[in-house]
């Protein structure tokens, strides 16, 4: 009689393989659906009719659509800076400075170079100093946590202020335009509308920025699972006291990781700074980075999942406009927030849940 294989550990089916990673998102999804029914009826209006709406103006739509790959992009920027460093073990909640701080220095050095600098290697040198300028805001929290052990969490949100107040003052007074609290349009760097490729995008901000944010997703993928340094990350966030008896610098492993994390996030300050208004604005990053966290969440720290959730929001974002006629904007807010929720209290429970029905089957 032939006997089991015991030095290979057992293979999960592919079928529980594949609901590991779904299952928690989509049952999150499903809650915050039941949740947006019952506000929709309690506003007196037809839930089926409000969803139509919101996909008419948004993928429905060339315009609506583009106005979500715009949005998507920011958000794709900030979910991978989240992400990269959750997977560190690391809560980077400040996103929202990295993504301001490194939308301003792209703006400094568009409206530095000359108005003849060829488009590629102006964008190039805009896409550098966009990814220091994150990286610089998020050089103290990483230095302060690997030398001090100092919490990330507190460090980044004081953070978000310094660099609003910093970069407020600098708009008001050094670098503004008259009577407004934008700089003067950049001279070189702009990246070219969709539009100018795909006519049918004509008014919307979509841009070729997305194409950064994607090779981006794809960039970290590679990173965490296909290089030691990734490696050595992810093993920092699962065990650090384990990685630091295996040989890895902790401390260095978490101070590279924000840094990394600040650079991705400031990289998508392009998209509205060079993408969109061509110069930079006082407070453009209106929650784009706290958003990030979420992104980051429902996309299961994943880069393909972050893609996905990116689109998610922004669709949310985006046909709040198209729905407003029934339903106040606001509302899309508030489903915004349960879907938050929703991940945040589903996630564990569901998980809990396929592991003891994996244990039964054991």
């Amino acid at each position: 009689m032939a006997q089991p294989d015991l030095s290979a550990p057992a293979r999960d089916p592919w079928y529980q393989r594949l609901m590991e990673p779904l299952l928690p998102p989509l049952t999150a999804l499903l809650i915050a659906a039941v949740v947006g029914d019952l506000l929709i009826l309690s506003f007196g209006q037809s839930p089926r009719e409000v969803y139509r709406l919101l996909v008419d103006g948004t993928w429905g739509n060339a315009y609506g659509f583009g106005q979500v790959l715009y949005k998507a992009t920011t958000l794709a920027c900030t979910g991978l800076a989240v992400a990269l460093g959750i997977r560190a073990g690391m809560f980077n909640i400040g996103a929202e400075g990295q993504l301001a701080l490194g939308g301003f220095a792209a703006a400094l050095v568009g409206l530095g170079l000359p108005a003849g600098t060829p488009a590629a290697l102006a964008i190039l040198l805009c896409l550098l100093a966009a990814g220091a300028g994150g990286s610089l805001a998020a050089a103290v929290p990483g230095a302060l946590k690997a030398r001090f052990g100092a919490s990330e969490v507190i460090v980044t949100i004081m953070m978000n202020f310094i660099v609003a107040a910093f970069l407020n003052w600098l708009v008001a007074t050094k670098v503004s335009v008259a009577e407004s609290l934008h700089t003067p349009e950049i001279h070189a760097g702009a990246v070219p509308r969709l539009a100018e490729v795909f006519p049918a995008f004509h008014g919307s901000a979509a841009n070729f920025t997305i194409l950064v944010a994607i090779g981006l997703a794809v960039s970290v993928w590679w990173f965490l699972f296909r290089t030691r340094a990734g490696y050595e990350l992810r093993a920092v966030g699962l065990q650090p006291d384990a990685a630091e008896y295996g040989g890895i610098h902790v401390g260095r492993t978490w101070w590279r990781t924000l840094l990394l994390s600040g650079a991705l996030a400031g990289l998508g300050g392009v998209n509205y700074v060079l993408g969109y208004k061509q110069y930079y604005e006082e407070g453009f990053a209106a929650g784009a980075g706290y958003l990030g966290i979420a992104v980051a969440l429902v996309g299961r720290n994943h880069p393909a999942g972050v893609l996905v959730a990116s689109l998610l929001f922004a669709t949310l974002s985006q046909g709040a406009l198209a729905v407003n006629a029934l339903v106040p904007k606001q509302m899309l807010d508030v489903l915004t927030a349960v879907v938050i929720i929703a991940v945040a209290t589903a996630v564990p429970e569901v998980q809990r849940l396929l592991r003891a029905l994996r244990g039964r089957q054991a």
